[in-house]
């Protein structure tokens, strides 16, 4: 039978790409456990915007408007670019998880377009949302709180990122990819609460956006 433990770690350490052995809580190990949760996060997220969630709770409107083919559509338009990111992430684990001195022998490469999807994805998204000039309250319905928990995570990461890069040096299309993925995230929230014509609790303006 295969066990799914293999004991190796009872002594507090971990292996990385490469062979290595490290303590589990060294920087690296800290910075894939953040991006773990955030893809196990948007997992979450994914779950919520499948048919059998449209119950969980007395939402004005389906996430995507009316129950009609082209909702339909654009439920699984959103569903594949969720998807897309988890994948993005597995690879930045890998990326992450390997010394720089070791990263030209990792097989999982880094997509070209990387982050300018993701800016891509986050412009339209932002036409339908409109101009984010206040904090706001993370909350609203269900799958508005869940996208902005997965945006505090992906903040945590980014953090955790950088610390690791200055220790041993990433790919900068990683901690760029971070920053603005917690953006994206942050945007699906508003556009979630503009669907469901649910307002906005705001805090107080961007003050530095304001000033320009």
């Amino acid at each position: 039978m295969n066990r799914i433990y293999t004991r190796t770690g009872d002594n507090g350490t971990t292996g990385i790409h490469g062979g290595a052995r490290v303590p589990k809580d060294d920087i690296r190990i800290e910075a894939n456990g953040a991006l773990d949760e955030l893809n196990c996060q948007i997992g979450v997220i994914r779950s919520m915007l499948s048919e059998q969630s449209g119950g969980w709770y007395p939402a004005k409107r389906p996430f995507f408007g009316s129950e009609t083919d082209t909702s339909a559509a654009e439920r699984a338009q959103t569903d594949d670019m969720l998807h897309d990111i988890q994948r993005n992430l597995m690879i930045i684990m890998s990326q992450v998880a390997t010394p720089s001195v070791e990263r030209d022998k990792n097989p999982n490469d880094l997509p070209d377009d990387l982050v300018s999807d993701c800016e891509a994805a986050m412009d339209a998204l932002t036409g339908q949302a409109g101009p984010s000039l206040h904090f706001i309250l993370p909350g609203g319905t269900p799958l508005a709180a869940g996208l902005q928990l997965a945006r505090a995570i992906c903040r945590r990461a980014e953090r955790r990122l950088w610390t690791l890069h200055r220790q041993d040096p990433l790919p900068e299309a990683i901690l760029q990819y971070i920053n603005r993925l917690s953006d994206l995230l942050f945007v699906m929230a508003r556009c979630e609460l503009g669907r469901q014509d649910w307002p906005e609790e705001r805090w107080q303006s961007f003050a530095y956006k304001n000033q320009k």
